[in-house]
């Protein structure tokens, strides 16, 4: 994958954020690893995963630890980085299937990751201003109405859900609101809108 000559074992890290989602696409992403761990648990909180605690902590030096993708390793910067520089520390390597740019194999690969995690994080902070904003205007012209607000990680984690084919109704129930919040919320709509205009234009509606 980056050229890098693997004196230990690869070990697989596979993660969805509940029970019933399906970790098909990533065990797929990681076919061939000696060792593949699966965790089903939010990623928001890292003392809640103990799986990978565990493995970074077996883990040995020479060792690689690959993932599908950033997130599934961190769901913000500061945790991102305080991981991979645990294992780097150890001598652990680590690698991203879906961006492998961002492999720590190469001391260029570990500055661009931290520059694209960094980023990252600016625009999760960007949409959330964005969506205040939106939340403002709609106010001021009369036309919010308050209801259950799902928070940028319910979104994600429902997102992830339905992605991975859990129905719409059940993440909505599970949740606690209608179909109808969640789709506007999944799609970026009303009060979820990152575009203040978006917004303002869904509540004339």
């Amino acid at each position: 994958m980056t050229g890098q000559v693997y004196a230990g074992r690869i070990y697989g890290y596979a993660r969805v954020s509940s029970k019933d989602q399906n970790l098909a696409r990533q065990h797929q992403a990681l076919f061939g690893v000696d060792v593949l761990v699966d965790e089903k648990v939010s990623g928001k909180n890292r003392e809640d995963r103990e799986k990978l605690t565990t493995l970074m902590a077996f883990a040995q030096s020479g060792d690689t630890i690959r993932t599908k993708s950033i997130d599934r390793l961190a769901r913000n910067t500061r945790d991102l980085l305080a991981i991979v520089d645990e294992l780097v520390e150890k001598g652990v390597w680590v690698e991203f299937v879906d961006t492998p740019m961002l492999n720590v194999t190469t001391k260029e690969g570990r500055a661009m990751l931290t520059v694209y995690a960094a980023f990252a994080e600016l625009e999760r902070e960007s949409i959330r201003e964005r969506q205040l904003d939106g939340i403002a205007i709609a106010k001021a012209a009369g036309k919010y109405e308050k209801a259950p607000k799902l928070s940028p990680e319910q979104i994600a984690d429902a997102r992830e859900r339905v992605e991975s084919g859990v129905p719409k109704a059940k993440v909505a129930r599970d949740i606690g609101v209608s179909r109808q919040t969640l789709h506007t919320a999944l799609e970026g709509q009303g009060k979820y809108a990152t575009d203040p205009a978006q917004a303002r234009q869904t509540s004339q509606d």
